[in-house]
């Protein structure tokens, strides 16, 4: 047989992974979520350039099959070798087993995985090495479910990128790498989001009808398994290609330049897209971003934070008149876009009991997410600091014992809990909750009677209510005032929820029915808090932790940032409106400046309230940092890149002036160095103080 036969495997497996690909970014180019038009050298770049980085990828992703083939032989089944590499197996097999490997320092189902391949492997072996006999049938029946686990694996990836686009607009992100750590939330949210059996049904038929097509060209591989040379020539083929694969995958990233984000990302390969965000989880600043000299940088943090000194954040907070001891619940609203709102031009009263709410309160009309995940809400409410590059605070390592809100509360006396529908080990709330001195509520604290109705994400946000009155009721007879923090979760996919409560139904599975939910249910928090008698001592503060969705033609599309925000207080119900700009990180320094606390401060965050407050906003994604000021956004990138953009209204005539959220942005060509310089200054000196842990409490 001609040795470039012995390669067919690769060549069908290749030009299988080629065809998924090519329909794949045809199928994304024409999709909904891509608000885009693409000229013809855009195009160009699209299918040529990612086909060429396919190629490259899909030889890495060879390295598997090339490893399976090669050591096809039967000579290794010959005694004494074959009795040895079995003895061999057995003990992996027991120690990824019973010992603690690195599989179990990733967690999820890695572990799993890697018993239940090593148990095959070693099952094979054995019948491979007593059963002589079945060697050849049950070989070609391994090569069957080899290239049936390939074929499956290559369609299942082309199937997850096109939900995650759907989801979110862009190729895989560190959102994916946390979907693979979380797999039993994840996993669930699929089972529950979507018709998983049709789906999975139909893979499986499709898959077997390619698996049988490519098995009957390629099994002659196996009738005359290539020599011992003919294997080392083989693998120097492979191995060269393979190394040359490593050099072209970064350098074909490097072209995926142009300023139509759909393009670069339609341009890109998937996977390799998941692996730089599997290894890219932090990202040093000082390494990737644009720098000050850190004493210009510094001087500047010391006009934009007065009362700081030295290389710290560190301020004192004085109030003219005497503190407030009012209780605090603070309630974090989960993907709550601004326009679910009436007011920011909704028609299909999805929020009446929040609308309703905010004509109550103090609110603020103007007030951006810094992120577009849970953890960067949570961190912003929490720590009041920008956010920061790569991943966030919250799932990070050096997580605890941070200058937090409940830092500042529990100095002044208060019990501090964080209640979560959920279980608080997901997106590693509970470490960096726990490790901060608050007391965790979640799903593991509910008695099985307690539940009415959960989903993967956790229990319904009315079970939560029940179990947040009965928190607060507990806090409020120790005599001492509470700070409370509550996460909702009804807001989510697969947004399930109770049947007979609103009039979408809790099946139905739609956004709209999962805002209108929550929004029940904390009608119904509110009913009963009436009744305590902490209630009308209390503050209560709505904010969202991010908007639904984040896709968009830019790196960081403004609506898709702006979120509802606004504090009630039972002994007012007149409304008042704070209607300049400003961030997620300055909720809670607010808040104690209406409670006229007294405090040293290291958060970032601001009193609006303040006469010297200038109105700026941050957001964020895991690499591009933006800095919101004067109708101008600032976007800090690796690779040193600074970008600006003038903003210009699209005025909406059925929103009122304070509720318009939509803007175009222009790119400049010529950069505003002044803010640039308060952009790199915020993000900068934030970085460095959290890598030089001056971000901790106060002993």
């Amino acid at each position: 047989m001609p040795l470039f036969k012995k390669l067919t495997p690769f060549y069908y497996l290749s030009l299988f992974y080629l065809l998924i690909s090519f329909v794949l970014r045809t199928v994304l180019m024409v999709h909904p979520i891509t608000q885009s038009s693409f000229s013809f050298l855009e195009i160009i770049k699209i299918y040529g350039l990612g086909l060429c980085s396919d190629v490259f990828v899909f030889i890495i992703a060879n390295s598997f099959l090339w490893l399976y083939l090669i050591f096809i032989s039967n000579s290794k089944y010959n005694k004494p070798s074959g009795y040895i590499i079995f003895g061999l197996q057995l003990t992996l097999l027991a120690y990824v087993s019973f010992g603690n490997t690195i599989l179990d320092e990733y967690g999820g189902a890695l572990p799993k995985i890697g018993i239940a391949f090593i148990g095959i492997k070693t099952v094979f072996f054995g019948l491979f090495l007593f059963l002589p006999q079945y060697r050849e049938r049950l070989r070609l029946w391994m090569y069957r479910f080899v290239i049936f686990l390939y074929v499956l694996l290559l369609l299942q990836n082309g199937i997850s990128e096109y939900f995650f686009w759907n989801e979110f607009g862009v190729k895989y992100n560190f959102i994916a790498v946390n979907y693979l750590i979380y797999t039993n939330e994840v996993i669930g949210n699929i089972m529950e989001s979507y018709p998983v059996i049709p789906i999975f049904s139909a893979l499986f038929v499709v898959v077997g009808i390619i698996t049988f097509f490519i098995v009957r060209r390629t099994k002659s591989y196996l009738i005359e398994l290539p020599t011992f040379k003919e294997k080392i020539y083989l693998s120097l083929v492979f191995l060269s290609v393979f190394t040359f694969s490593f050099w072209a995958i970064p350098a074909l990233a490097k072209k995926e330049n142009s300023t139509n984000i759909f393009t670069n990302e339609l341009q890109s390969n998937g996977i390799y897209k998941f692996y730089l965000a599997f290894m890219n989880s932090e990202l040093d600043y000082f390494k990737f971003y644009k720098t000050l000299p850190k004493n210009e940088a510094y001087s500047h943090l010391h006009e934009l934070l007065p009362g700081t000194k030295g290389t710290n954040s560190i301020r004192t907070i004085t109030s003219d008149t005497s503190e407030v001891k009012k209780n605090v619940v603070l309630i974090t609203i989960e993907s709550l876009s601004a326009d679910f709102m009436k007011r920011y031009g909704n028609e299909k009263n999805i929020t009446p009991f929040l609308d309703s709410l905010a004509d109550k309160s103090l609110e603020f009309t103007n007030l951006y997410a810094v992120g577009n995940r849970t953890v960067r809400g949570l961190a912003a409410v929490t720590l009041c600091l920008p956010p920061t590059a790569g991943e966030s605070v919250v799932k990070r390592k050096d997580n605890k014992n941070k200058f937090t809100t409940a830092y500042v509360f529990k100095k002044k006396g208060y019990k501090v809990n964080y209640l979560y529908g959920g279980d608080a080990f997901f997106d590693n709330m509970e470490s960096f909750f726990g490790g901060n001195g608050y007391t965790i509520i979640d799903k593991k604290s509910f008695a099985k009677e307690e539940i009415t109705f959960s989903n993967v994400w956790g229990v319904c946000d009315e079970d939560m209510a029940k179990k947040a009155i009965q928190t607060m009721n507990a806090d409020a007879k120790t005599g001492k005032p509470f700070f409370s923090h509550w996460m909702t979760v009804s807001n989510h996919r697969p947004f399930t929820y109770p049947n007979n409560k609103i009039d979408i139904p809790g099946d139905a599975k739609s956004r709209e029915g999962g805002v209108k939910y929550t929004d029940y249910a904390l009608k119904q928090f509110f009913k009963m808090a009436k009744h305590q008698s902490w209630f009308k001592n209390t503050l209560f503060v709505i904010v969202a932790d991010h908007c639904a969705s984040s896709a968009g033609k830019i790196e960081l599309p403004l609506n898709k940032y702006r979120i509802p925000a606004f504090i009630y207080d039972p002994n007012r119900s007149d409304k008042s409106e704070f209607n300049k700009l400003m961030s997620q990180i300055d909720i809670m320094p607010t808040v104690f400046g209406l409670l006229h606390f007294d405090y040293k401060s290291k958060f970032y965050g601001q009193d609006v309230l303040k006469t010297s407050y200038q109105p700026r906003a941050f957001i964020a994604t895991y690499q591009d940092l933006g800095l919101i000021k004067d109708s101008v956004l600032t976007i800090l990138s690796p690779k040193q890149k600074v970008k600006q953009f003038d903003l210009k209204l699209k005025y909406n005539k059925n929103i009122q002036p304070e509720y318009q959220s939509d803007f175009e942005e222009i790119a400049e060509s010529h950069l505003n160095q002044n803010y640039s310089n308060e952009t790199i200054t915020y993000y900068q000196t934030a970085s460095e103080i959290l890598k030089n842990k001056q971000y901790q409490k106060e002993n």
